[in-house]
């Protein structure tokens, strides 16, 4: 199955909540994803608020678009990262 977004919401800052077609529901943070001459502009967060869902993903007005499989797996990662235990210097712990 291709993974499409059908859904997007914006949370805050850069956040996003996502559906997808597999029923996933998730949050990503794309803060440090917006780099190059594309993602830019949407520093301002006026214009990161300006989103819609174009075929199978969220695309802004400039035309910058990530692809689902890429925010699907980052907003994987940062889910597995900010569930991991961490110490009293909130640093994770290794196993």
């Amino acid at each position: 199955m291709f993974l499409e977004i059908t859904q997007a919401s914006y949370i805050n800052d850069f956040k996003l909540l996502l559906k997808f077609n597999d029923g996933t529901e998730m949050t990503v943070d794309l803060e440090n994803e917006l780099k190059g001459s594309v993602f830019t502009p949407l520093k301002d967060k006026n214009k990161f608020k300006k989103f819609s869902i174009v075929f199978n993903t969220i695309e802004w007005e400039n035309g910058a678009d990530f692809a689902p499989e890429y925010l699907y797996e980052l907003a994987k990662f940062q889910h597995q990262i900010a569930s991991e235990p961490t110490n009293e210097y909130g640093i994770n712990k290794q196993p």
